[in-house]
């Protein structure tokens, strides 16, 4: 989830500072190659700049929207519901956390305490991770074959950005690069598709690393334009934005779904929660 930016605190111009709020234990440190060709040879789906989509992450799943793909809960979504999905002819994409541990997961003991930082604004119980652990890549690798045991089509990992936030490490550009390219082959090996969630800063040095960029409020946050290199790549942006009601929502739909549409965005206008509450859609305006 979307986070506000503190990138001075442990960071600047890429070189690591020694500060009392860093971390920076290089004990158990793995660096990963930032430049690493990507991975492009493989059977996974690739979706289109036009695919639509739809994003429920709690409660139960609302099956009925006439979409391409589905963006559901790795952990909390059983393979009956992937199987369901995929039989009345949607793809599904599994979200998980890949930059942050969450408390209530079944493998958050297996996070060692150096590997969690400072906790994510207004999300309980979620720390910043070091994204240098060997440990954090051993347990993200599990959950790629998490998502493949279920069935998934491809993942969601988010919070894919913490060199621009206040993690507690002191994460550089180059630590977050390497390990979104990690992350993006590592996918590719195991024939999933995968996103890029938010980091647009990084997006020309990403795109041809991963199959769709998901969004949260590029259009309120004003960063739709450096998303723009996946759909000139046939790949598609799926954007959410974040209102109350569903009242609001289809007020903002007015002034906000000409211009997704007109830039080829997928947008969606949703509850926080994601949980299906509300839901509207600028493809069907």
């Amino acid at each position: 989830m979307k986070t506000l930016s503190a990138f001075l605190l442990c960071v600047f111009s890429g070189v690591a500072l020694s500060t009392a709020g860093c971390r920076d234990d290089d004990s158990k440190k793995s660096p990963l190659d930032p430049n690493v060709p990507p991975v492009t040879q493989g059977n996974w789906y690739r979706p289109s700049a036009s695919t639509t989509w739809q994003w429920q992450l709690t409660g139960a799943v609302n099956t009925g929207y006439d979409v391409d793909v589905y963006d559901i809960d790795l952990f909390d979504s059983d393979t009956a519901l992937i199987e369901s999905l995929q039989a009345s002819g949607k793809r599904v994409i599994c979200y998980f956390s890949c930059g942050s541990s969450e408390d209530w997961r079944p493998d958050f003991d297996e996070f060692e305490d150096d590997d969690m930082g400072g906790p994510l604004d207004e999300w309980e119980g979620e720390r910043w991770l070091d994204i240098r652990s060997a440990n954090v890549h051993r347990i993200m690798l599990e959950r790629l074959d998490l998502a493949v045991t279920k069935g998934c089509d491809g993942v969601e990992p988010d919070n894919m950005d913490g060199y621009v936030n206040d993690t507690e490490f002191s994460l550089s550009s180059n630590d977050q690069l390497g390990f979104n390219r990690f992350i993006a082959n590592a996918a590719h090996e195991r024939n999933l598709a995968v996103g890029l969630k938010n980091d647009g800063g990084q997006v020309l040095q990403l795109v041809d690393y991963f199959d769709f960029e998901l969004n949260e409020e590029c259009h309120d946050y004003d960063e739709c334009d450096e998303l723009h290199p996946f759909v000139a790549s046939d790949k598609p942006i799926f954007n959410a934005e974040y209102e109350n009601t569903e009242a609001a929502a289809t007020t903002l739909a007015t002034t906000l779904c000409p211009t997704a549409v007109t830039e080829n965005i997928r947008t969606l206008i949703m509850p926080l929660d994601l949980d299906d509450e509300f839901r509207v859609s600028c493809d069907d305006l």
